[in-house]
């Protein structure tokens, strides 16, 4: 029974699509710490624009988001083949897991040190590593919290924007509802956590909420259309794996249509 089960394309495909789903939200959230200039990154001088009140705006973005439109092209990938039921299964094992992951970071960096090792990259700059390891594990509970439920969030939306264009469009305009069910999934995931890590958790203006949510959205959003080929290029890959006949199928099982 297990042989044949994973000797099936479409179980081996979702198997695989949700351990990299999985990883590639863990990854996101370890690597969210660091902050990053975007327009550095080009050789730009920052931005330095004005929104909502506030000015000296430029595009200082969490290294997590150079990972996150890849999560929304999966969910896309999963909404098309294996319908809403397996993006929300995919969605809460990746919460679970990464709340685990973040569990297990707190244990880590509760568990008393070897003195040696607290002290041995003192030669190289670093004094203490135990507080090297903690600022780069330690992020705040609102920050994780808020981040963890703007994912679920904007997952659970994802799912709905996409399959109410799809059944208006058919199987025609696959790129629409890719890009829409992305452009406004990526807006609530910008601001829930914002609203949540640092307008509840650290009390940040409205001015200030809705400036850094406008600069991560724009981001987002221009990545959303940059990425809609990828999602072409993945379904075309599917269908060669699959098989056209099996991938057909697949799409409308996931639309609730059976033949």
């Amino acid at each position: 029974m297990i042989h044949s089960v994973l000797k099936d394309k479409p179980t081996k495909l979702f198997i695989g699509i949700t351990a990299f789903f999985v990883a590639n939200a863990l990854i996101a959230e370890c690597i969210g710490g660091k902050i990053f200039s975007l327009e550095k990154v080009f050789g730009l001088a920052p931005a330095n624009f004005t929104l909502f009140g506030e000015s000296n705006l430029s595009f200082n973005l969490t290294c997590g988001v150079l990972l996150w439109p890849l999560e929304f092209v999966i969910t896309d990938i999963v909404n098309e083949y294996f319908g809403p039921k397996a993006v929300r299964r995919i969605s809460y094992t990746a919460v679970a897991l990464i709340s685990y992951a973040f569990l297990m970071f707190y244990l880590a960096m509760k568990i008393a040190p070897a003195q040696f090792w607290v002290e041995s990259k003192t030669a190289a700059g670093v004094p203490s590593m135990q507080l090297a390891f903690e600022s780069i594990f330690g992020q705040g509970m609102w920050i994780i919290l808020g981040s963890l439920m703007a994912f679920l969030v904007s997952q659970l939306i994802d799912v709905y924007v996409f399959h109410k264009i799809k059944k208006i469009t058919g199987e025609k305009m696959g790129w629409l509802r890719a890009t829409g069910s992305t452009v406004v999934s990526q807006l609530v995931d910008s601001f829930v956590v914002l609203l949540i890590a640092f307008k509840i958790g650290n009390g940040w203006s409205w001015s200030t909420v809705l400036a850094v949510c406008a600069v991560n959205y724009i981001y987002k959003f221009t990545m959303a259309v940059i990425l809609t080929p990828l999602i072409g290029f993945l379904e075309a890959k599917i269908e060669n794996y699959v098989g056209h006949d099996v991938a057909k199928k697949m799409k409308l099982e996931a639309m609730g249509i059976r033949n």
